[in-house]
């Protein structure tokens, strides 16, 4: 059991480290926006590269940060009758919830992901924009490691779960 306790601690951390940085994503976003923004109804010019740049720092922050979310449970769930049961209840609930949905999904994200981001990684896949950003095939990758982030995050919830689900039946 400690060695359960020392890896799911292993594993927030390891969650914590890759959403720190994330959040200074939001920050640029906003400033990349606002800047194109300006760009366009101040001095009447487009920028195809800042504005692809929004949706991949939009892109990067979500993908990365969906496991984030599961681990500080605030993913979004329908709270209508969960916030009112028991905490053993709403320990069953999010177990099966992960076991039965988000394990799956996120498996089968994977799985149908590697084809297309192979496929786009075999030709360097670019922007089709002139002046676009020529990674697309960057920005594809994010798919399988946001479903492998999320598998694990899913484990490492599972194991937190039964855990605590064991100290209420003591």
């Amino acid at each position: 059991m400690n060695a359960l306790s020392n890896a799911l601690e292993q594993l927030q951390r390891l969650g914590e480290w890759i959403a720190r940085p994330l959040r200074w994503l939001v920050l640029l976003m906003v400033i990349t926006t606002v800047v194109v923004v300006l760009l366009r109804y101040a001095f009447d010019t487009g920028a195809i590269f800042l504005q692809e740049l929004v949706m991949y720092l939009h892109g990067l922050f979500f993908t990365l940060a969906l496991a984030f979310g599961i681990a500080q449970d605030t993913h979004v769930r329908v709270d209508i009758l969960y916030s009112r049961q028991p905490a053993r209840r709403q320990h069953i609930i999010n177990l099966v919830g992960h076991c039965v949905f988000l394990l799956p999904v996120a498996t089968l994200v994977f799985i149908t992901s590697l084809p297309y981001v192979s496929a786009s990684w075999r030709v360097l896949e670019g922007s089709s924009e002139v002046g676009g950003i020529p990674a697309v095939f960057l920005l594809k990758s994010l798919l399988p490691i946001c479903a492998v982030l999320l598998i694990v995050q899913a484990l490492a919830s599972c194991a937190r779960l039964v855990r605590q689900l064991l100290e209420l039946d003591l």
